[in-house]
């Protein structure tokens, strides 16, 4: 009944368009799983949800769909911890599919959501202006403070550290944090997303600079060092495939040393080739 009265009371006096239908894997759900550390899976099946657990309560990254914000609860629960203890909400880019359970998840936990001076506006406003996704609304949420490119966030034993890297989205955001495991230290990547998308790349009125964000997101991806790489959609990294892999005593198939290097120069490659597509058909027209 909390739940109900909640979304009720937030859409009052909001006319919202209904979200185009979505993939099948952006809502089926999976059961959660520890990754490393302490860091934990607990979204569905494409649309990933991260739950770090510290001594000081927990941070969850990304609240993906408006209706997953129910599983995602029951994973969290299903791990032993409770949505009353995050206390943090961090969001890696304000598109629907990975803020619009944000508001509701900032209701049940009490967090406070961080997000970047960029970003902050379309989530508190519910709607993103360009791309394939401006015609759809999504709850709005209240952003409680502004992150800056390389601050630090530190709850319990844990440090994020903040990373822009705009372009998919103007305020898109990237961390990453130190975790150890079996006495070995490793640095896990959050990445935010680089891909195109459908985003118009050429005569972006709502975001003019768009074309040169994502190039100089590419430059500071390449000179960045992480061997966990984690992302905002499991499909970038293929979470499941690596727990089939996952043996006892064997090595953790979830470290990679090269696997954001591989990732950046593959996606930079699909951007260079959308870009001289769209200058192409500018020019034609």
């Amino acid at each position: 009944m909390k739940r109900i009265l909640f979304l009720l009371v937030a859409m009052v006096g909001i006319a919202q368009p209904a979200i185009a239908e979505v993939p099948a894997d952006w809502t089926k759900p999976v059961a959660p799983f520890h990754i490393i550390g302490n860091i934990y899976y607990v979204g569905t099946a494409d649309l990933a949800a991260y739950l770090i657990h510290t001594k000081d309560g927990d941070i969850l990254i990304d609240g993906t769909l408006e209706q997953n914000v129910p599983p995602i609860e029951r994973n969290i629960a299903a791990l032993g911890f409770r949505v009353s203890d995050i206390k943090i909400l961090l969001n890696s880019h304000a598109h629907y599919d990975h803020a619009a359970g944000l508001a509701a998840l900032k209701h049940d936990s009490g967090a406070t959501l961080y997000a970047s001076a960029a970003d902050a506006p379309i989530l508190e406003r519910g709607r993103i202006s360009f791309g394939p996704t401006a015609s759809d609304h999504f709850p709005p949420v209240k952003v409680d403070r502004i992150v800056r490119d390389g601050e630090t966030i530190e709850l319990g034993e844990t440090k994020l550290t903040a990373h822009l890297t705009p372009g998919h989205t103007p305020g898109c955001t990237s961390w990453t944090m130190p975790v150890s495991e079996d006495g070995a230290a490793h640095t896990a990547i959050f990445y935010c997303s680089t891909t195109v998308a459908g985003n118009p790349l050429v005569n972006n009125k709502a975001y003019p600079q768009i074309a040169s964000d994502y190039e100089a997101s590419f430059a500071k991806l390449k000179t960045m060092k992480a061997d966990v790489f984690l992302a905002a959609h499991a499909q970038f990294y293929h979470p499941q495939q690596k727990l089939a892999l996952r043996k006892k005593g064997a090595p953790n198939p979830f470290v990679d040393p090269g696997e954001l290097l591989r990732f950046v120069a593959a996606s930079q490659r699909d951007f260079e080739a959308e870009l001289a597509k769209q200058k192409a058909q500018a020019k034609a027209h």
